[in-house]
């Protein structure tokens, strides 16, 4: 795990210390709760659950941002999944669920918790996918809209390198607000990108 990276004076929050930190293994995921706005996928404590199982994978990896042993924000890596067409490629790695609590949000912390995912020298082994769902989108509470909200996402995403791409995937197609973001880690070879490539557009 690489040394926690400290946020200090988060506004309106009673001047309380948030720690970022990862990969987190399962047994100290264990020791912790997820907040109780934590929602956008499952409820907090079946979400906990599915982040110790991804901890457990080899590939997995798992990011928190944590007030005390309360998690108030994550992201997940993970392999894609086997219905995925990027599953069939060696060196793709998706970067699965990312949320913060609202209560804790526009202070940055997904920010930090995307910039401590991308600092770790492993993600350069790989192609990274990130494949955003806009039905997981919290528009009622940011009243950002889904055009709004799109466009936060993918200006997050630029900061660590993930470049939104165009793609027939069925996933991403399905919906246009849907954001699929790539990026490819610096030690990965030519004959992964091009294969890579050649897998944008199946149809």
């Amino acid at each position: 795990m690489r040394e926690p990276e400290l946020i200090h004076s988060l506004q309106g929050i009673n001047s309380s210390e948030v720690s970022v930190e990862g990969p987190v293994q399962a047994v100290e995921l264990e020791k912790m709760h997820l907040n109780q706005g934590l929602t956008s996928f499952r409820p907090p404590d079946r979400q906990l659950e599915a982040l110790i199982k991804i901890s457990n994978l080899p590939e997995g990896m798992i990011y928190a941002a944590r007030n005390g042993q309360e998690i108030i924000g994550y992201l997940t890596f993970h392999y894609p999944s086997k219905y995925s067409r990027w599953s069939n490629h060696p060196r793709v790695l998706e970067l699965g669920g990312i949320e913060v609590s609202p209560e804790w949000r526009r202070k940055g912390v997904g920010t930090t918790l995307l910039k401590e995912a991308f600092a770790n020298p492993v993600v350069e082994n790989y192609i990274v996918v990130a494949i955003e769902f806009c039905w997981h989108w919290d528009l009622k509470r940011t009243k950002l809209g889904l055009l709004g909200y799109r466009s936060m996402m993918i200006n997050i995403f630029n900061k660590v390198g993930l470049k939104k791409r165009a793609t027939d995937d069925p996933d991403i197609t399905e919906e246009p607000a849907n954001v699929f973001a790539v990026r490819i880690g610096k030690n990965v070879g030519q004959k992964d990108i091009s294969l890579f490539e050649s897998m944008l557009f199946m149809h």
